[in-house]
Protein backbone atom coordinates (compact mmCIF):
# COMPACT_ATOMS: atom_id res chain seq x y z
CA UNK A 1 0.00 0.00 0.00
CA UNK A 2 1.32 3.12 -0.93
CA UNK A 3 1.90 6.10 1.44
CA UNK A 4 -0.79 7.99 -0.67
CA UNK A 5 -3.48 5.33 -0.83
CA UNK A 6 -2.53 5.32 3.21
CA UNK A 7 -2.83 8.51 3.76
CA UNK A 8 -5.93 8.67 1.50
CA UNK A 9 -8.16 5.90 3.67
CA UNK A 10 -6.72 7.47 6.47
CA UNK A 11 -8.66 10.37 5.33
CA UNK A 12 -11.71 8.17 4.65
CA UNK A 13 -11.62 7.11 8.20
CA UNK A 14 -11.43 10.28 9.88
CA UNK A 15 -14.77 11.95 8.23
CA UNK A 16 -16.45 8.57 8.72
CA UNK A 17 -15.64 9.15 12.34
CA UNK A 18 -16.60 12.51 12.72
CA UNK A 19 -19.92 11.82 10.56
CA UNK A 20 -20.46 9.06 13.13
CA UNK A 21 -19.65 11.44 16.63
CA UNK A 22 -21.90 13.89 15.22
CA UNK A 23 -24.69 11.50 14.67
CA UNK A 24 -24.36 9.97 18.31
CA UNK A 25 -23.81 13.66 19.37
CA UNK A 26 -27.36 14.71 18.35
CA UNK A 27 -30.21 15.69 20.59
CA UNK A 28 -32.94 13.23 20.51
CA UNK A 29 -36.58 14.38 20.28
CA UNK A 30 -39.84 13.08 19.77
CA UNK A 31 -42.91 15.09 18.20
CA UNK A 32 -46.44 14.41 17.99
CA UNK A 33 -48.40 16.09 15.30
CA UNK A 34 -51.41 15.19 13.59
CA UNK A 35 -51.37 14.39 9.89
CA UNK A 36 -52.39 18.26 9.03
CA UNK A 37 -51.05 20.99 7.17
CA UNK A 38 -51.77 23.07 10.53
CA UNK A 39 -48.24 21.10 11.18
CA UNK A 40 -46.24 21.91 8.11
CA UNK A 41 -43.44 23.30 9.31
CA UNK A 42 -42.89 20.07 11.44
CA UNK A 43 -42.57 18.24 8.03
CA UNK A 44 -41.10 20.76 6.55
CA UNK A 45 -38.10 20.93 8.99
CA UNK A 46 -37.84 16.86 9.07
CA UNK A 47 -38.14 16.54 5.38
CA UNK A 48 -35.47 18.65 4.52
CA UNK A 49 -33.27 18.59 7.49
CA UNK A 50 -33.73 21.73 9.13
CA UNK A 51 -33.71 19.73 12.23
CA UNK A 52 -30.75 17.33 11.56
CA UNK A 53 -28.66 20.86 10.80
CA UNK A 54 -29.54 22.28 14.24
CA UNK A 55 -28.08 18.81 15.51
CA UNK A 56 -31.73 16.77 16.32
CA UNK A 57 -32.17 13.52 15.80
CA UNK A 58 -35.87 14.24 15.71
CA UNK A 59 -38.56 11.04 15.31
CA UNK A 60 -42.46 12.32 14.48
CA UNK A 61 -45.05 10.12 16.57
CA UNK A 62 -48.02 10.79 14.73
CA UNK A 63 -51.93 10.82 16.45
CA UNK A 64 -55.51 11.41 15.67
CA UNK A 65 -56.77 14.04 17.85
CA UNK A 66 -55.19 16.80 20.04
CA UNK A 67 -55.68 15.60 23.10
CA UNK A 68 -53.60 12.67 23.51
CA UNK A 69 -50.69 14.73 22.28
CA UNK A 70 -50.84 16.76 25.33
CA UNK A 71 -51.27 13.92 27.75
CA UNK A 72 -48.31 12.07 25.67
CA UNK A 73 -46.07 14.83 26.22
CA UNK A 74 -46.54 15.08 30.42
CA UNK A 75 -46.19 11.63 30.55
CA UNK A 76 -43.31 12.01 28.98
CA UNK A 77 -44.01 9.43 25.40
CA UNK A 78 -43.06 12.57 23.47
CA UNK A 79 -40.37 15.58 24.05
CA UNK A 80 -42.65 18.22 22.51
CA UNK A 81 -46.39 18.45 20.95
CA UNK A 82 -48.10 20.46 18.12
CA UNK A 83 -51.48 20.84 17.79
CA UNK A 84 -54.36 22.46 18.67
CA UNK A 85 -55.44 24.01 22.13
CA UNK A 86 -58.18 21.97 23.85
CA UNK A 87 -59.49 22.21 27.18
CA UNK A 88 -57.60 19.52 28.52
CA UNK A 89 -54.10 20.97 27.58
CA UNK A 90 -55.01 23.90 29.18
CA UNK A 91 -56.30 22.18 32.45
CA UNK A 92 -52.80 20.41 32.27
CA UNK A 93 -50.79 23.38 31.78
CA UNK A 94 -52.60 25.00 34.48
CA UNK A 95 -51.56 22.23 36.70
CA UNK A 96 -48.00 23.39 35.78
CA UNK A 97 -47.00 20.29 33.81
CA UNK A 98 -47.18 21.55 30.80
CA UNK A 99 -45.81 24.65 28.79
CA UNK A 100 -46.38 26.46 25.65
CA UNK A 101 -43.36 27.34 23.73
CA UNK A 102 -44.51 29.26 20.69
CA UNK A 103 -47.25 29.57 17.99
CA UNK A 104 -48.38 27.12 14.86
CA UNK A 105 -51.71 27.41 13.28
CA UNK A 106 -53.92 30.37 13.24
CA UNK A 107 -57.26 30.06 11.71
CA UNK A 108 -57.16 33.08 9.49
CA UNK A 109 -59.52 34.35 7.19
CA UNK A 110 -59.02 33.76 3.35
CA UNK A 111 -56.74 30.46 4.67
CA UNK A 112 -58.70 27.41 4.31
CA UNK A 113 -58.30 24.87 8.05
CA UNK A 114 -61.74 23.84 9.86
CA UNK A 115 -64.78 24.68 8.26
CA UNK A 116 -68.35 23.55 9.22
CA UNK A 117 -70.02 20.51 7.46
CA UNK A 118 -73.79 19.85 7.21
CA UNK A 119 -75.49 16.18 5.85
CA UNK A 120 -77.07 16.39 3.11
CA UNK A 121 -80.28 15.77 4.68
CA UNK A 122 -79.47 18.48 7.11
CA UNK A 123 -78.83 20.42 4.16
CA UNK A 124 -81.86 19.78 2.26
CA UNK A 125 -83.70 20.05 5.83
CA UNK A 126 -82.46 23.90 5.85
CA UNK A 127 -79.02 23.81 7.04
CA UNK A 128 -77.43 26.30 4.73
CA UNK A 129 -74.88 28.73 6.90
CA UNK A 130 -73.14 28.30 9.88
CA UNK A 131 -75.17 30.17 11.80
CA UNK A 132 -78.22 27.31 11.19
CA UNK A 133 -76.45 25.29 13.55
CA UNK A 134 -78.44 26.47 16.68
CA UNK A 135 -80.67 23.23 17.89
CA UNK A 136 -78.40 21.00 15.63
CA UNK A 137 -76.64 17.69 16.18
CA UNK A 138 -73.05 18.44 15.67
CA UNK A 139 -69.96 16.32 15.60
CA UNK A 140 -66.64 17.12 16.98
CA UNK A 141 -63.29 15.19 18.37
CA UNK A 142 -64.40 15.87 21.76
CA UNK A 143 -65.89 18.59 24.18
CA UNK A 144 -63.55 21.24 25.30
CA UNK A 145 -61.48 20.86 21.69
CA UNK A 146 -60.66 23.64 19.33
CA UNK A 147 -63.70 22.42 17.54
CA UNK A 148 -65.64 23.25 20.39
CA UNK A 149 -64.22 26.70 21.14
CA UNK A 150 -64.84 27.45 17.02
CA UNK A 151 -68.63 26.58 17.64
CA UNK A 152 -68.88 28.56 20.80
CA UNK A 153 -67.27 32.01 18.93
CA UNK A 154 -69.93 31.53 16.17
CA UNK A 155 -72.48 30.63 18.86
CA UNK A 156 -71.33 34.17 20.37
CA UNK A 157 -70.96 36.19 16.79
CA UNK A 158 -74.63 34.96 16.03
CA UNK A 159 -76.46 35.32 19.35
CA UNK A 160 -77.69 31.40 20.03
CA UNK A 161 -77.21 29.65 22.67
CA UNK A 162 -74.20 26.94 22.67
CA UNK A 163 -76.37 25.00 25.15
CA UNK A 164 -79.03 24.69 22.33
CA UNK A 165 -76.20 22.70 20.16
CA UNK A 166 -76.63 19.03 20.70
CA UNK A 167 -72.45 18.28 20.72
CA UNK A 168 -71.72 14.51 19.83
CA UNK A 169 -68.05 14.00 20.74
CA UNK A 170 -66.96 10.77 19.09
CA UNK A 171 -63.12 11.16 19.77
CA UNK A 172 -61.40 11.05 16.32
CA UNK A 173 -61.79 12.82 13.02
CA UNK A 174 -62.38 9.73 11.24
CA UNK A 175 -65.49 9.20 13.04
CA UNK A 176 -66.89 12.74 13.00
CA UNK A 177 -66.53 12.09 9.29
CA UNK A 178 -68.03 8.79 9.29
CA UNK A 179 -71.15 9.80 11.75
CA UNK A 180 -71.66 12.95 8.78
CA UNK A 181 -71.62 10.55 6.33
CA UNK A 182 -74.18 8.12 8.01
CA UNK A 183 -76.10 11.09 8.85
CA UNK A 184 -76.19 9.80 12.42
CA UNK A 185 -75.50 13.96 12.90
CA UNK A 186 -76.69 17.05 11.74
CA UNK A 187 -73.31 18.41 10.69
CA UNK A 188 -69.36 18.60 11.81
CA UNK A 189 -66.69 20.86 12.46
CA UNK A 190 -63.58 19.09 10.16
CA UNK A 191 -60.48 19.81 8.76
CA UNK A 192 -60.84 20.49 4.85
CA UNK A 193 -58.37 17.30 4.74
CA UNK A 194 -60.75 15.36 6.13
CA UNK A 195 -64.39 16.61 5.08
CA UNK A 196 -62.74 16.90 0.92
CA UNK A 197 -63.32 13.25 0.31
CA UNK A 198 -66.66 13.50 1.88
CA UNK A 199 -67.64 16.21 -0.48
CA UNK A 200 -66.14 14.59 -3.42
CA UNK A 201 -67.80 11.48 -2.70
CA UNK A 202 -71.23 13.57 -2.39
CA UNK A 203 -71.35 12.65 1.32
CA UNK A 204 -71.55 16.23 2.80
CA UNK A 205 -72.30 20.23 2.30
CA UNK A 206 -69.78 22.82 2.89
CA UNK A 207 -71.08 25.76 4.91
CA UNK A 208 -68.47 28.21 5.93
CA UNK A 209 -64.77 28.49 7.20
CA UNK A 210 -63.52 29.06 11.10
CA UNK A 211 -61.11 31.79 9.66
CA UNK A 212 -63.69 33.83 7.85
CA UNK A 213 -66.12 33.44 10.62
CA UNK A 214 -63.53 33.70 13.95
CA UNK A 215 -60.20 34.08 13.73
CA UNK A 216 -58.24 32.78 16.54
CA UNK A 217 -54.68 31.36 17.33
CA UNK A 218 -54.97 27.69 16.96
CA UNK A 219 -52.07 25.71 17.62
CA UNK A 220 -48.99 25.94 19.60
CA UNK A 221 -45.53 24.16 20.60
CA UNK A 222 -45.41 22.60 24.04
CA UNK A 223 -43.51 20.78 26.57
CA UNK A 224 -42.68 19.46 29.68
CA UNK A 225 -41.26 21.24 32.47
CA UNK A 226 -38.67 18.30 32.24
CA UNK A 227 -37.66 19.02 28.50
CA UNK A 228 -37.16 22.36 29.21
CA UNK A 229 -34.56 22.04 31.42
CA UNK A 230 -32.41 21.32 28.54
CA UNK A 231 -32.81 24.41 26.82
CA UNK A 232 -30.43 23.55 24.49
CA UNK A 233 -32.58 20.86 23.00
CA UNK A 234 -35.80 23.44 23.24
CA UNK A 235 -33.30 26.39 21.30
CA UNK A 236 -32.12 24.13 18.49
CA UNK A 237 -35.85 22.82 17.87
CA UNK A 238 -37.48 26.40 18.07
CA UNK A 239 -34.68 27.41 15.94
CA UNK A 240 -35.27 24.69 13.10
CA UNK A 241 -39.08 25.79 13.52
CA UNK A 242 -38.40 29.24 12.45
CA UNK A 243 -36.91 28.44 9.69
CA UNK A 244 -39.27 26.21 8.09
CA UNK A 245 -42.14 28.33 9.19
CA UNK A 246 -40.45 31.46 7.30
CA UNK A 247 -39.97 29.30 4.21
CA UNK A 248 -43.56 28.21 4.52
CA UNK A 249 -44.73 31.41 4.70
CA UNK A 250 -42.79 32.95 2.53
CA UNK A 251 -42.92 30.59 -0.72
CA UNK A 252 -46.36 28.95 -0.09
CA UNK A 253 -48.82 31.27 1.70
CA UNK A 254 -47.78 34.76 -0.01
CA UNK A 255 -48.36 33.16 -2.96
CA UNK A 256 -51.61 31.90 -2.07
CA UNK A 257 -55.35 33.17 -3.69
CA UNK A 258 -58.52 32.76 -2.84
CA UNK A 259 -57.10 29.76 -0.60
CA UNK A 260 -55.57 28.15 -2.83
CA UNK A 261 -52.16 27.69 -3.45
CA UNK A 262 -50.41 27.63 -6.77
CA UNK A 263 -48.35 24.55 -8.03
CA UNK A 264 -45.35 25.52 -9.61
CA UNK A 265 -41.53 25.42 -9.29
CA UNK A 266 -40.96 27.27 -6.27
CA UNK A 267 -44.28 25.85 -4.10
CA UNK A 268 -44.63 22.34 -5.49
CA UNK A 269 -41.33 20.81 -3.67
CA UNK A 270 -43.03 22.00 0.15
CA UNK A 271 -46.50 20.86 -1.42
CA UNK A 272 -44.73 17.62 -1.87
CA UNK A 273 -43.45 17.42 1.51
CA UNK A 274 -46.81 18.44 3.47
CA UNK A 275 -48.64 15.93 0.59
CA UNK A 276 -46.37 12.95 2.06
CA UNK A 277 -47.07 13.54 5.78
CA UNK A 278 -50.40 14.48 5.29
CA UNK A 279 -51.17 11.46 3.01
CA UNK A 280 -52.91 13.45 0.22
CA UNK A 281 -52.03 14.12 -3.44
CA UNK A 282 -50.64 17.92 -4.09
CA UNK A 283 -53.55 18.63 -6.02
CA UNK A 284 -55.82 18.45 -2.14
CA UNK A 285 -53.26 20.15 -0.56
CA UNK A 286 -53.31 23.47 -2.05
CA UNK A 287 -56.72 24.20 -0.83
CA UNK A 288 -55.32 23.15 2.65
CA UNK A 289 -52.64 25.64 3.87
CA UNK A 290 -53.07 26.69 6.86
CA UNK A 291 -51.68 30.13 8.18
CA UNK A 292 -48.81 30.37 10.42
CA UNK A 293 -47.18 32.99 11.44
CA UNK A 294 -43.96 33.65 9.85
CA UNK A 295 -41.65 34.24 13.13
CA UNK A 296 -43.70 31.68 14.89
CA UNK A 297 -45.51 33.94 17.28
CA UNK A 298 -48.31 33.15 19.50
CA UNK A 299 -50.79 35.49 20.02
CA UNK A 300 -50.92 35.92 23.85
CA UNK A 301 -54.29 37.63 24.17
CA UNK A 302 -56.37 35.07 22.21
CA UNK A 303 -54.88 32.48 24.12
CA UNK A 304 -56.12 34.53 27.28
CA UNK A 305 -59.46 34.93 26.06
CA UNK A 306 -60.07 31.48 25.63
CA UNK A 307 -58.58 30.16 28.64
CA UNK A 308 -61.61 32.79 30.22
CA UNK A 309 -63.99 31.05 27.59
CA UNK A 310 -63.11 27.59 28.70
CA UNK A 311 -63.50 28.50 32.29
CA UNK A 312 -66.63 30.22 32.03
CA UNK A 313 -68.27 26.89 30.21
CA UNK A 314 -66.89 24.77 32.98
CA UNK A 315 -64.42 22.79 30.54
CA UNK A 316 -61.24 24.18 32.04
CA UNK A 317 -60.22 24.77 35.64
CA UNK A 318 -60.41 28.08 37.21
CA UNK A 319 -57.45 29.83 39.09
CA UNK A 320 -54.84 30.33 35.83
CA UNK A 321 -54.55 32.51 33.09
CA UNK A 322 -51.94 32.79 29.73
CA UNK A 323 -49.10 34.19 32.11
CA UNK A 324 -49.27 31.18 34.07
CA UNK A 325 -48.80 28.36 30.74
CA UNK A 326 -46.50 30.32 28.36
CA UNK A 327 -42.71 29.92 29.02
CA UNK A 328 -42.05 33.55 28.66
CA UNK A 329 -38.27 32.82 28.06
CA UNK A 330 -38.94 30.95 24.72
CA UNK A 331 -42.23 32.33 22.95
CA UNK A 332 -42.51 35.15 20.93
CA UNK A 333 -45.32 37.34 21.69
CA UNK A 334 -47.92 38.62 19.13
Amino acid sequence: MTGIVRLALAALMAITAMGTARAEDALKARIGVLRLSSSAPVFIAQDKGYFREAGLDVELKFFDAAQPIAVATTSGDIDFGVTAFTAGLYNLAGKGVLKVIGGMSREKAGYPLIGYFASNNAYASGLKTPKDLAGKRVAMTQVGSSFHYSLGLLADKYGFRLADVKIVPLQSLSNAAAALKGETVDAALLPISTARKLMDDGGAKFLGWVGDETPWQLGAVFASPKTLTNKVLVTKLLGALAKADREYHDVILAAMKDGVAPINDKTKPLLEIIAKYTNLPVEQVVGNCAYIDPDGKLDVKNVDNQIKWLQEQGFADKGFDANAIIAKEFVKAD
